[in-house]
């Protein structure tokens, strides 16, 4: 299997000052830890909230690191800091709407306010870019989507779709672990 390259960036204020420990980024790789067979690279980066650090750090992340997969947690909420999303529709080439409808309706199985995220999902030349939510259950939630006591998927998780859409933009095949993640692919 090929290795996949992931960008993953959390976009925070206070862990970049070091107010508190950033959990984002172990979050995710955590998760992708689980959910992905392919070897991973990751490619890190910790950034505050500012709309131009989070530009450059993405187009960094696809046009330069050549990742095929960007994924962000943080700064997706209604506070004026949070600016992730128009940074994120800034460098886009297209907007795949359904990755951000996906997420809040997983959310909104947890928590009533995940009405009020903002993430979206868009194409850059041949990387594919998600905005996640800043808390660490909520980055597992909306990646692995919602599942009864028994186990079984009730709500599909955003990465179900990831693999196709890496894809579709050009990127390796990446083979995912049912038991964490069933991506769907068309036969």
């Amino acid at each position: 299997m090929e290795t996949l390259r992931i960008g993953i960036v959390s976009v925070s204020d206070r862990a970049f000052n070091k107010t508190y420990e950033d959990q984002g980024l172990p979050a995710l790789k955590t998760w992708l830890s689980s959910a992905v067979l392919n070897p991973l690279e990751f490619v890190e980066h910790l950034i505050p909230d500012e709309q131009p650090i989070i530009e450059q750090t993405l187009i960094e992340l696809s046009d330069n690191q050549k990742c095929p997969l960007i994924l962000t947690t943080g700064g997706t909420g209604p506070y004026l800091r949070d600016v992730t999303p128009e940074a994120t529709l800034a460098v886009a080439q297209r907007v795949i709407p359904g990755f951000g409808e996906q997420m809040r309706q997983i959310s909104l199985h947890f928590i009533p306010t995940a009405i009020l995220s903002r993430q979206v999902g868009v194409i850059r030349g041949n990387s594919l870019i998600l905005n996640l939510p800043g808390r660490p259950n909520a980055i597992a939630e909306t990646l692995g989507g919602v599942k009864d006591e028994q186990g079984k998927q009730v709500i599909h998780g955003i990465f179900a779709s990831v693999p196709i859409c890496i894809d579709a933009v050009g990127g390796p095949l990446v083979e995912t672990n049912p038991d964490v993640c069933k991506s769907v692919r068309p036969k």
